[in-house]
């Protein structure tokens, strides 16, 4: 009958349990008495108290702002491009990646588990008789969480999935901004092609009514030429626009993650009407619903709790390590002896030529550049929403001017031209302010559309995480 053996080694087996476990704890307490890591405070941009925003309006921003504009289509196409983009998808893969980091930074906290099987001949037989040929087995390692060492490397894990995730928000409301402003300027331009189609066949019907007047030797052969350039310049004009047309159709389908050769996109062929200015509220209220300041927050947090792991590293760990065998020289008799190893073991760091000290310096200076550009961002923040609040007031008060200069255009134009039929005036001056009315005309299409961009760039800065999740299947269609 073959007997079963137990073996048991363990690091402290030179000293009794008693003297050892009251070393053990001596230890700790000084360790914990001579220093131990930051725990997580509430992190502050380092920027001054911001004031009140210089101004502001009554109406609130709805979660999904640009339905504010009331475009039926562009809600369409918004939600297209939210639910297709491909670079979209791949923010939200990244956040899934960031979730999975967090899932292995908790595995960390249980035992590691591994499972041994050996075999091995020994030639020639005789002289490795007494040898253990076989070997079948399970050992298992865990280490404790003593410092919290662990667990701030999985806090830091946890921040950057937050990060991820507030990215995926930031960069969803820059597609939605982005796809609205695209399809604004489709609309515009529409316009201003319609509009150049008007102005060509004015200047084509004035070309064929000063001939007649060249007939009759009313008017100088220079006049028709310098008519002509004008027509041929509206008609480059007309290029342009068509080329435009082209350029952001194609833009705007890969927006919504379609090959540009397979679209045909027809906008609308008006612009909306602006809402009234939205209600700016108070700056700390922007900067806990802006994503891309949240992002830059958890950011620090992270790097706040790294910085705690890289400290933790110069404390001693404890681990566990247990190990159980079946061995044997042959199939038969393998389950019949079976030895186990219990060990328990301190791993102090003492000699490592500065080594951890620098890592904690570095993971100090990096939280302190993650906290600088976190009030970088903060600043950015505010930044946008005053530049939005400038320009929409310049340009509302630029578009009142327009409006004002088109009117005195139209109407020293009118005069000219009956002083031109009365024999009083140049058909050069004439001429000269139809180029002028022509060109204000088609730049106050332009203002009325970078108005409604400069709106959008205000939603933009103002609106906070929407709240946009994709489908299970995000991808594109």
């Amino acid at each position: 009958m073959t007997n079963t053996t137990y073996k048991a080694t363990s690091s402290f087996s030179a000293l009794s349990y008693p003297y050892y476990i009251w070393i053990l704890f001596l230890f700790i307490f000084l360790i914990v008495q001579t220093g131990c890591a930051p725990r997580l405070q509430d992190v502050n941009a380092p920027i001054p108290e911001p004031k009140e925003f210089t101004q502001s309006g009554t109406d609130s921003i709805p979660v999904k702002w640009w339905t504010t504009f009331q475009d039926p289509t562009l809600n369409r196409v918004v939600k297209q491009a939210l639910e297709s983009n491909l670079q979209l998808a791949g923010n939200w893969q990244q956040f899934k990646a960031s979730l999975a980091s967090v899932k292995r930074e908790k595995s960390f906290l249980w035992p590691e588990i591994d499972a041994t099987v050996r075999t091995a001949i020994s030639r020639p037989e005789p002289d490795f008789a007494g040898g253990e040929n076989l070997r079948a087995g399970l050992s298992a390692s865990y280490e404790i969480d003593l410092w919290g060492r662990i667990s701030s490397g999985i806090q830091a894990e946890k921040f950057r999935a937050k990060a991820s995730y507030f990215d995926f928000q930031a960069a969803a409301m820059t597609l939605s901004a982005e796809t609205a402003i695209t399809w604004y300027q489709l609309v515009t331009t529409r316009k201003q092609l319609e509009l150049i189609n008007q102005q060509i066949k004015t200047n084509e019907d004035i070309v064929r009514l000063i001939r007649a007047r060249f007939t009759g030797g009313q008017i100088r052969a220079v006049d028709i030429l310098r008519q002509e350039q004008l027509l041929e310049s509206t008609k480059d004009q007309k290029i342009f626009y068509e080329t435009r047309i082209g350029l952001l159709q194609n833009q705007l389908s890969v927006m919504l993650g379609r090959p540009p050769q397979n679209e045909t996109i027809f906008p609308g062929d008006s612009l909306p009407v602006l809402p009234s200015l939205p209600e700016t509220g108070l700056p700390l209220e922007l900067i806990r619903r802006r994503p891309d300041v949240q992002q830059s927050y958890n950011l620090v947090l992270a790097a706040d709790r790294d910085m705690a792991q890289a400290i933790r590293n110069k404390y001693p760990r404890i681990s566990l390590n247990l190990e159980g065998q079946l061995r044997s020289n042959n199939y038969n008799s393998l389950f019949q002896d079976w030895a186990y190893t219990l060990a328990g073991n301190i791993v102090a760091p003492l000699i490592y030529g500065g080594r951890l000290q620098a890592e904690v310096d570095q993971s100090e200076a990096l939280k302190n550049q993650a906290l600088f550009d976190y009030g970088q961002t903060v600043l950015i923040s505010f930044r946008e929403v005053e530049d939005a609040l400038i320009r929409e007031q310049k340009q509302r008060e630029r578009i009142k001017v327009l409006e004002r200069r088109l009117e005195l255009v139209k109407k020293t134009s009118d005069q000219l031209r009956i002083e031109f039929l009365n024999g009083l005036s140049d058909y050069l001056d004439v001429l000269l302010q139809l180029d002028k009315q022509q060109q204000l005309q088609r730049d106050m299409i332009e203002a009325k559309q970078t108005l409604i961009e400069i709106r959008i760039s205000l939603y933009r800065a103002l609106a906070g995480d929407f709240g946009h999740e994709p489908p299970e299947n995000f991808q594109a269609n």
